[in-house]
Protein backbone atom coordinates (compact mmCIF):
# COMPACT_ATOMS: atom_id res chain seq x y z
CA UNK A 1 0.00 0.00 0.00
CA UNK A 2 2.79 2.41 0.91
CA UNK A 3 4.54 1.63 -2.36
CA UNK A 4 1.35 2.41 -4.31
CA UNK A 5 0.85 5.66 -2.42
CA UNK A 6 4.45 6.62 -3.06
CA UNK A 7 4.06 5.82 -6.76
CA UNK A 8 0.89 7.91 -6.96
CA UNK A 9 2.58 10.81 -5.16
CA UNK A 10 5.58 10.59 -7.48
CA UNK A 11 3.33 10.70 -10.53
CA UNK A 12 1.46 13.67 -9.15
CA UNK A 13 4.68 15.52 -8.43
CA UNK A 14 6.00 14.70 -11.91
CA UNK A 15 2.85 16.13 -13.45
CA UNK A 16 3.12 19.22 -11.27
CA UNK A 17 6.76 19.66 -12.29
CA UNK A 18 5.93 19.58 -16.00
CA UNK A 19 3.10 22.07 -15.56
CA UNK A 20 5.25 24.30 -13.40
CA UNK A 21 7.77 24.53 -16.22
CA UNK A 22 5.33 26.27 -18.55
CA UNK A 23 6.56 29.80 -19.18
CA UNK A 24 3.79 32.31 -19.77
CA UNK A 25 4.59 35.45 -21.68
CA UNK A 26 2.96 38.38 -23.44
CA UNK A 27 4.17 39.96 -26.69
CA UNK A 28 3.55 43.27 -28.40
CA UNK A 29 5.21 45.65 -30.86
CA UNK A 30 5.91 49.35 -30.63
CA UNK A 31 5.27 51.55 -33.65
CA UNK A 32 9.02 51.73 -34.30
CA UNK A 33 9.17 47.95 -34.75
CA UNK A 34 10.64 47.01 -31.37
CA UNK A 35 9.27 43.61 -30.34
CA UNK A 36 8.64 43.32 -26.61
CA UNK A 37 8.15 40.15 -24.58
CA UNK A 38 7.05 40.28 -20.94
CA UNK A 39 7.20 37.39 -18.48
CA UNK A 40 5.76 37.84 -15.00
CA UNK A 41 7.12 35.82 -12.08
CA UNK A 42 6.52 37.36 -8.68
CA UNK A 43 8.16 34.63 -6.63
CA UNK A 44 11.28 36.74 -5.98
CA UNK A 45 11.82 40.52 -6.01
CA UNK A 46 14.11 40.41 -9.04
CA UNK A 47 13.71 41.66 -12.59
CA UNK A 48 15.79 41.39 -15.74
CA UNK A 49 15.81 43.83 -18.64
CA UNK A 50 17.54 42.55 -21.74
CA UNK A 51 17.86 43.40 -25.41
CA UNK A 52 18.97 41.04 -28.14
CA UNK A 53 20.00 42.63 -31.43
CA UNK A 54 19.87 40.71 -34.68
CA UNK A 55 23.52 41.42 -35.45
CA UNK A 56 26.54 39.19 -34.97
CA UNK A 57 29.98 38.37 -36.26
CA UNK A 58 28.63 37.33 -39.67
CA UNK A 59 27.28 40.83 -40.39
CA UNK A 60 29.05 43.68 -42.11
CA UNK A 61 31.89 44.25 -44.55
CA UNK A 62 34.35 41.34 -44.63
CA UNK A 63 37.20 43.85 -44.61
CA UNK A 64 35.84 45.09 -41.27
CA UNK A 65 35.23 41.93 -39.31
CA UNK A 66 34.59 41.91 -35.56
CA UNK A 67 32.36 44.98 -35.45
CA UNK A 68 29.46 43.29 -33.63
CA UNK A 69 31.75 42.00 -30.88
CA UNK A 70 33.41 45.43 -30.73
CA UNK A 71 30.02 47.08 -30.20
CA UNK A 72 29.29 44.66 -27.36
CA UNK A 73 31.99 46.63 -25.52
CA UNK A 74 31.55 50.04 -27.13
CA UNK A 75 27.89 50.44 -26.16
CA UNK A 76 28.87 50.41 -22.48
CA UNK A 77 30.93 53.57 -22.99
CA UNK A 78 28.07 55.95 -22.27
CA UNK A 79 25.33 58.03 -23.85
CA UNK A 80 24.23 61.63 -24.11
CA UNK A 81 22.78 61.29 -20.60
CA UNK A 82 25.30 58.84 -19.09
CA UNK A 83 28.85 60.04 -18.69
CA UNK A 84 31.72 57.94 -19.96
CA UNK A 85 32.42 55.00 -17.67
CA UNK A 86 29.29 55.56 -15.57
CA UNK A 87 27.16 52.89 -17.24
CA UNK A 88 29.01 50.11 -15.48
CA UNK A 89 29.01 51.99 -12.17
CA UNK A 90 25.30 52.80 -12.05
CA UNK A 91 24.24 49.15 -12.19
CA UNK A 92 26.17 47.75 -9.18
CA UNK A 93 25.46 50.95 -7.24
CA UNK A 94 21.78 50.05 -7.51
CA UNK A 95 22.18 46.42 -6.51
CA UNK A 96 22.31 45.07 -10.03
CA UNK A 97 24.51 42.90 -12.20
CA UNK A 98 25.02 43.01 -15.95
CA UNK A 99 26.72 41.38 -18.88
CA UNK A 100 26.73 41.08 -22.65
CA UNK A 101 27.84 38.56 -25.22
CA UNK A 102 28.09 38.21 -28.98
CA UNK A 103 27.85 35.23 -31.29
CA UNK A 104 28.08 34.98 -35.06
CA UNK A 105 24.30 35.55 -35.18
CA UNK A 106 23.30 38.02 -32.43
CA UNK A 107 24.35 40.36 -29.62
CA UNK A 108 22.76 40.22 -26.18
CA UNK A 109 22.80 42.77 -23.33
CA UNK A 110 21.13 42.35 -19.94
CA UNK A 111 20.83 43.78 -16.45
CA UNK A 112 19.40 42.06 -13.38
CA UNK A 113 18.06 44.38 -10.68
CA UNK A 114 15.93 44.34 -7.57
CA UNK A 115 12.41 44.70 -8.94
CA UNK A 116 12.03 48.24 -7.63
CA UNK A 117 14.77 49.26 -10.11
CA UNK A 118 12.91 48.07 -13.22
CA UNK A 119 12.57 51.59 -14.57
CA UNK A 120 16.32 52.11 -14.26
CA UNK A 121 16.97 49.01 -16.34
CA UNK A 122 14.60 50.19 -19.06
CA UNK A 123 16.19 53.63 -19.09
CA UNK A 124 19.69 52.20 -19.44
CA UNK A 125 18.75 50.00 -22.40
CA UNK A 126 16.83 52.82 -24.07
CA UNK A 127 19.89 55.06 -23.70
CA UNK A 128 22.05 52.40 -25.33
CA UNK A 129 19.64 52.21 -28.27
CA UNK A 130 18.60 55.85 -28.52
CA UNK A 131 21.76 57.93 -28.40
CA UNK A 132 25.00 56.24 -27.38
CA UNK A 133 28.16 58.30 -27.64
CA UNK A 134 30.36 56.77 -30.33
CA UNK A 135 33.52 58.86 -30.45
CA UNK A 136 37.23 58.35 -31.02
CA UNK A 137 38.03 58.18 -27.32
CA UNK A 138 35.61 55.32 -26.82
CA UNK A 139 36.78 53.51 -29.96
CA UNK A 140 40.42 53.74 -28.92
CA UNK A 141 39.63 52.59 -25.38
CA UNK A 142 37.63 49.56 -26.48
CA UNK A 143 40.17 48.67 -29.14
CA UNK A 144 42.65 48.02 -26.34
CA UNK A 145 40.01 46.10 -24.38
CA UNK A 146 39.33 43.81 -27.34
CA UNK A 147 43.04 43.23 -27.89
CA UNK A 148 43.43 42.21 -24.26
CA UNK A 149 40.44 39.90 -24.52
CA UNK A 150 42.00 38.26 -27.57
CA UNK A 151 45.24 37.73 -25.68
CA UNK A 152 43.41 36.13 -22.75
CA UNK A 153 40.88 33.99 -24.63
CA UNK A 154 42.47 33.20 -27.97
CA UNK A 155 46.23 33.43 -27.41
CA UNK A 156 46.19 30.48 -25.01
CA UNK A 157 46.50 26.74 -25.54
CA UNK A 158 43.95 25.55 -28.10
CA UNK A 159 42.39 29.01 -28.19
CA UNK A 160 42.46 28.95 -31.98
CA UNK A 161 40.38 25.80 -32.43
CA UNK A 162 37.19 27.60 -33.44
CA UNK A 163 39.05 29.82 -35.89
CA UNK A 164 40.70 26.74 -37.42
CA UNK A 165 37.30 25.09 -37.82
CA UNK A 166 35.56 28.15 -39.24
CA UNK A 167 38.27 29.03 -41.74
CA UNK A 168 38.38 25.48 -43.11
CA UNK A 169 34.72 24.41 -43.01
CA UNK A 170 33.47 27.62 -44.64
CA UNK A 171 34.78 29.07 -47.88
CA UNK A 172 32.36 31.87 -48.79
CA UNK A 173 29.90 32.34 -45.91
CA UNK A 174 31.02 34.93 -43.31
CA UNK A 175 31.13 32.20 -40.66
CA UNK A 176 34.61 31.64 -42.10
CA UNK A 177 35.83 34.67 -40.13
CA UNK A 178 36.29 34.59 -36.33
CA UNK A 179 33.58 36.21 -34.26
CA UNK A 180 36.11 38.52 -32.60
CA UNK A 181 37.31 39.56 -36.05
CA UNK A 182 40.79 40.41 -37.20
CA UNK A 183 42.48 43.10 -35.15
CA UNK A 184 43.94 44.78 -38.23
CA UNK A 185 40.38 45.39 -39.43
CA UNK A 186 39.50 47.19 -36.20
CA UNK A 187 42.75 49.18 -36.29
CA UNK A 188 41.99 50.36 -39.83
CA UNK A 189 38.33 51.27 -39.19
CA UNK A 190 37.29 54.91 -39.14
CA UNK A 191 34.90 56.57 -36.71
CA UNK A 192 32.48 57.11 -39.58
CA UNK A 193 32.43 53.35 -40.26
CA UNK A 194 31.54 52.61 -36.64
CA UNK A 195 28.71 55.13 -36.67
CA UNK A 196 27.39 53.74 -39.96
CA UNK A 197 27.44 50.21 -38.52
CA UNK A 198 25.43 51.32 -35.50
CA UNK A 199 22.81 53.04 -37.65
CA UNK A 200 22.56 49.96 -39.87
CA UNK A 201 22.02 47.29 -37.22
CA UNK A 202 20.98 48.72 -33.86
CA UNK A 203 17.52 50.03 -34.66
CA UNK A 204 14.51 48.94 -32.58
CA UNK A 205 13.07 47.01 -35.51
CA UNK A 206 16.18 44.78 -35.48
CA UNK A 207 15.90 43.88 -31.81
CA UNK A 208 13.76 42.29 -29.13
CA UNK A 209 13.31 43.63 -25.58
CA UNK A 210 12.67 41.14 -22.80
CA UNK A 211 11.42 42.17 -19.35
CA UNK A 212 11.01 39.27 -16.95
CA UNK A 213 10.54 38.75 -13.24
CA UNK A 214 8.68 40.52 -10.47
CA UNK A 215 6.71 43.03 -12.49
CA UNK A 216 3.24 44.42 -13.08
CA UNK A 217 2.28 43.85 -16.72
CA UNK A 218 0.23 47.02 -17.22
CA UNK A 219 2.76 49.30 -15.52
CA UNK A 220 5.65 47.69 -17.40
CA UNK A 221 3.93 48.18 -20.76
CA UNK A 222 3.56 51.88 -20.01
CA UNK A 223 7.20 52.22 -18.95
CA UNK A 224 8.40 50.42 -22.06
CA UNK A 225 6.44 52.86 -24.20
CA UNK A 226 7.72 55.85 -22.21
CA UNK A 227 11.35 54.88 -22.74
CA UNK A 228 11.40 53.28 -26.18
CA UNK A 229 8.73 54.99 -28.27
CA UNK A 230 11.14 57.85 -28.84
CA UNK A 231 13.66 55.61 -30.61
CA UNK A 232 13.39 56.00 -34.38
CA UNK A 233 12.95 53.00 -36.61
CA UNK A 234 16.13 51.90 -38.33
CA UNK A 235 16.69 50.73 -41.90
CA UNK A 236 15.55 47.25 -42.83
CA UNK A 237 18.41 44.78 -42.56
CA UNK A 238 18.74 42.75 -45.76
CA UNK A 239 21.01 39.71 -45.74
CA UNK A 240 22.05 37.76 -48.80
CA UNK A 241 24.99 35.65 -47.71
CA UNK A 242 26.64 33.40 -50.29
CA UNK A 243 25.73 29.73 -50.08
CA UNK A 244 28.32 27.06 -49.40
CA UNK A 245 28.85 24.20 -51.84
CA UNK A 246 28.34 20.85 -50.07
CA UNK A 247 31.49 19.00 -49.05
CA UNK A 248 31.57 15.75 -51.03
CA UNK A 249 35.24 14.76 -50.69
CA UNK A 250 37.38 14.65 -47.57
CA UNK A 251 39.39 17.83 -47.17
CA UNK A 252 42.63 17.88 -45.22
CA UNK A 253 44.10 20.90 -43.47
CA UNK A 254 46.77 21.84 -40.96
CA UNK A 255 46.55 24.57 -38.35
CA UNK A 256 49.31 25.68 -35.99
CA UNK A 257 49.19 26.94 -32.40
CA UNK A 258 52.34 28.34 -30.78
CA UNK A 259 50.82 27.85 -27.32
CA UNK A 260 50.52 24.04 -27.37
CA UNK A 261 52.87 21.09 -27.01
CA UNK A 262 50.41 18.24 -27.66
CA UNK A 263 48.83 18.07 -31.13
CA UNK A 264 45.12 17.50 -31.68
CA UNK A 265 42.92 16.04 -34.38
CA UNK A 266 39.70 17.68 -35.55
CA UNK A 267 37.09 16.38 -37.94
CA UNK A 268 34.46 18.99 -38.77
CA UNK A 269 31.25 18.58 -40.77
CA UNK A 270 29.09 21.42 -42.10
CA UNK A 271 25.52 20.69 -40.99
CA UNK A 272 22.08 22.41 -41.06
CA UNK A 273 21.29 25.51 -39.00
CA UNK A 274 20.03 25.10 -35.44
CA UNK A 275 16.37 25.64 -36.28
CA UNK A 276 16.07 22.37 -38.20
CA UNK A 277 14.94 19.05 -36.78
CA UNK A 278 18.17 17.41 -37.95
CA UNK A 279 20.14 19.88 -35.84
CA UNK A 280 18.27 18.70 -32.74
CA UNK A 281 19.15 15.12 -33.61
CA UNK A 282 22.80 16.07 -34.06
CA UNK A 283 22.68 17.57 -30.55
CA UNK A 284 21.65 14.15 -29.30
CA UNK A 285 24.37 12.42 -31.29
CA UNK A 286 27.04 14.68 -29.81
CA UNK A 287 25.80 13.91 -26.29
CA UNK A 288 25.69 10.18 -27.04
CA UNK A 289 29.30 10.25 -28.21
CA UNK A 290 30.86 12.48 -25.55
CA UNK A 291 28.30 13.79 -23.07
CA UNK A 292 30.18 13.07 -19.85
CA UNK A 293 32.51 10.37 -18.58
CA UNK A 294 29.98 7.60 -19.21
CA UNK A 295 29.70 8.48 -22.91
CA UNK A 296 30.81 6.19 -25.72
CA UNK A 297 33.98 7.98 -26.82
CA UNK A 298 35.19 8.89 -23.34
CA UNK A 299 34.80 5.36 -22.01
CA UNK A 300 36.51 3.87 -25.04
CA UNK A 301 39.43 6.23 -25.72
CA UNK A 302 40.14 7.69 -22.28
CA UNK A 303 39.09 5.04 -19.76
CA UNK A 304 39.50 1.68 -21.49
CA UNK A 305 42.06 2.01 -24.28
CA UNK A 306 43.93 4.94 -22.72
CA UNK A 307 44.67 6.43 -26.12
CA UNK A 308 43.35 9.94 -25.50
CA UNK A 309 43.82 12.64 -22.90
CA UNK A 310 40.57 14.19 -24.03
CA UNK A 311 37.89 13.46 -26.60
CA UNK A 312 34.81 15.39 -27.55
CA UNK A 313 32.01 15.56 -30.09
CA UNK A 314 30.23 18.91 -30.26
CA UNK A 315 27.40 20.33 -32.30
CA UNK A 316 28.18 24.03 -32.71
CA UNK A 317 24.78 25.53 -33.44
CA UNK A 318 24.51 28.54 -35.74
CA UNK A 319 21.62 30.05 -37.64
CA UNK A 320 22.64 29.47 -41.26
CA UNK A 321 24.93 26.46 -40.92
CA UNK A 322 26.02 24.52 -37.87
CA UNK A 323 29.24 22.56 -37.40
CA UNK A 324 29.49 19.07 -35.96
CA UNK A 325 33.06 18.50 -34.80
CA UNK A 326 35.10 15.62 -33.38
CA UNK A 327 38.15 16.52 -31.29
CA UNK A 328 40.79 14.43 -29.54
CA UNK A 329 44.15 14.85 -27.81
CA UNK A 330 46.46 11.80 -27.98
CA UNK A 331 47.96 10.10 -24.96
CA UNK A 332 51.53 8.82 -25.18
CA UNK A 333 52.52 7.48 -28.58
CA UNK A 334 48.99 7.31 -29.98
CA UNK A 335 48.84 8.86 -33.45
CA UNK A 336 46.25 11.33 -34.65
CA UNK A 337 45.22 8.89 -37.37
CA UNK A 338 44.52 6.24 -34.74
CA UNK A 339 42.29 8.59 -32.78
CA UNK A 340 40.35 9.56 -35.88
CA UNK A 341 39.94 5.93 -36.87
CA UNK A 342 38.65 4.98 -33.41
CA UNK A 343 36.13 7.83 -33.43
CA UNK A 344 35.01 6.89 -36.93
CA UNK A 345 34.41 3.35 -35.75
CA UNK A 346 31.77 4.55 -33.29
CA UNK A 347 30.07 6.74 -35.87
CA UNK A 348 29.99 3.82 -38.30
CA UNK A 349 28.28 1.73 -35.63
CA UNK A 350 25.63 4.43 -35.26
CA UNK A 351 25.11 4.43 -39.02
CA UNK A 352 24.75 0.65 -39.23
CA UNK A 353 23.04 -0.21 -35.93
CA UNK A 354 20.41 1.35 -33.71
CA UNK A 355 21.73 2.63 -30.40
CA UNK A 356 20.41 0.66 -27.43
CA UNK A 357 17.05 1.47 -25.89
CA UNK A 358 18.86 2.14 -22.62
CA UNK A 359 21.19 4.70 -24.24
CA UNK A 360 18.25 6.29 -26.02
CA UNK A 361 16.34 6.71 -22.77
CA UNK A 362 19.45 8.12 -21.12
CA UNK A 363 19.66 10.76 -23.85
CA UNK A 364 16.00 11.69 -23.44
CA UNK A 365 16.55 12.09 -19.70
CA UNK A 366 19.62 14.27 -20.23
CA UNK A 367 17.84 16.63 -22.60
CA UNK A 368 14.75 16.85 -20.43
CA UNK A 369 16.98 17.79 -17.51
CA UNK A 370 18.77 20.44 -19.59
CA UNK A 371 15.44 21.86 -20.73
CA UNK A 372 14.13 22.13 -17.16
CA UNK A 373 17.36 23.77 -15.98
CA UNK A 374 17.30 26.31 -18.80
CA UNK A 375 13.97 27.62 -17.50
CA UNK A 376 14.88 27.49 -13.81
CA UNK A 377 15.99 31.12 -13.49
CA UNK A 378 14.72 34.49 -14.64
CA UNK A 379 17.96 35.10 -16.51
CA UNK A 380 17.65 31.75 -18.30
CA UNK A 381 14.04 32.41 -19.25
CA UNK A 382 14.83 35.89 -20.59
CA UNK A 383 17.68 34.59 -22.73
CA UNK A 384 15.52 31.77 -24.08
CA UNK A 385 12.62 34.07 -24.93
CA UNK A 386 14.93 36.40 -26.84
CA UNK A 387 16.70 33.58 -28.67
CA UNK A 388 13.57 31.70 -29.67
CA UNK A 389 11.92 34.86 -31.00
CA UNK A 390 14.87 36.41 -32.81
CA UNK A 391 16.72 33.39 -34.15
CA UNK A 392 14.16 30.58 -34.27
CA UNK A 393 11.05 32.60 -35.09
CA UNK A 394 8.92 30.80 -32.49
CA UNK A 395 8.84 32.13 -28.94
CA UNK A 396 6.75 29.21 -27.71
CA UNK A 397 9.70 26.87 -28.23
CA UNK A 398 10.47 27.85 -24.65
CA UNK A 399 7.60 25.51 -23.72
CA UNK A 400 7.56 22.96 -26.52
CA UNK A 401 11.18 22.45 -27.59
CA UNK A 402 11.43 19.47 -25.28
CA UNK A 403 8.72 17.79 -27.36
CA UNK A 404 11.07 17.88 -30.36
CA UNK A 405 13.71 15.97 -28.41
CA UNK A 406 11.11 13.55 -27.04
CA UNK A 407 10.00 12.76 -30.59
CA UNK A 408 13.50 11.74 -31.72
CA UNK A 409 13.71 8.00 -32.23
CA UNK A 410 16.64 5.63 -32.46
CA UNK A 411 15.88 5.35 -36.16
CA UNK A 412 16.13 9.15 -36.50
CA UNK A 413 19.56 9.09 -34.89
CA UNK A 414 20.77 6.39 -37.24
CA UNK A 415 19.39 8.18 -40.31
CA UNK A 416 20.96 11.55 -39.43
CA UNK A 417 24.32 9.95 -38.67
CA UNK A 418 24.20 8.39 -42.14
CA UNK A 419 23.09 11.64 -43.77
CA UNK A 420 25.74 14.00 -42.41
CA UNK A 421 28.64 12.20 -40.72
CA UNK A 422 30.51 10.30 -43.41
CA UNK A 423 34.25 10.97 -43.98
CA UNK A 424 33.66 12.42 -47.45
CA UNK A 425 31.56 15.21 -45.89
CA UNK A 426 34.18 16.67 -43.58
CA UNK A 427 37.37 18.60 -43.12
CA UNK A 428 40.12 16.80 -41.21
CA UNK A 429 42.38 19.26 -39.40
CA UNK A 430 45.70 18.42 -37.80
CA UNK A 431 46.11 21.02 -35.05
CA UNK A 432 49.84 21.15 -34.40
CA UNK A 433 52.36 22.94 -32.19
CA UNK A 434 53.93 25.82 -34.07
CA UNK A 435 57.67 25.60 -34.37
CA UNK A 436 59.89 28.68 -34.46
CA UNK A 437 60.60 28.37 -38.19
CA UNK A 438 56.93 28.07 -39.11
Amino acid sequence: MKKRLFLFASMALAGFSVNAQEVKFEEFDLDNGLHVILHQDNTAPVVITSVMYNVGGKDGDRSRTGFAHFFEHLLFEGSENIERGEFMKIIPANGGTFNANTSQDRTYYYEIFPSNKLELGLWLESERMLHPVIDQVGVDTQNEVVKEEKRQRYDRPYGGLLEAIGSNVFEVHPYKDPNIGYLEHLDAATLEEFNTYFKSYYGPNNAVLIVAGDLDIAKTKKMVGDYFNEVKKGPEVVRNFPKETPITETKEAIAYDKNIQIPAILAAYRTPGFGTRDAYILDMISSYLSGGKSSILYKKLVDEQKEALQVQAVNLGQMDYSVFALFALPLGETTLDTLLSEMDEEITKMQNELISERDHQKLLNQFENQFVNSNSSIAGIAGSLATYYLLYGDVNLINKEIDIYRSITREDIQAVAKKYLSPNQRVEIEYLPKKDEQ
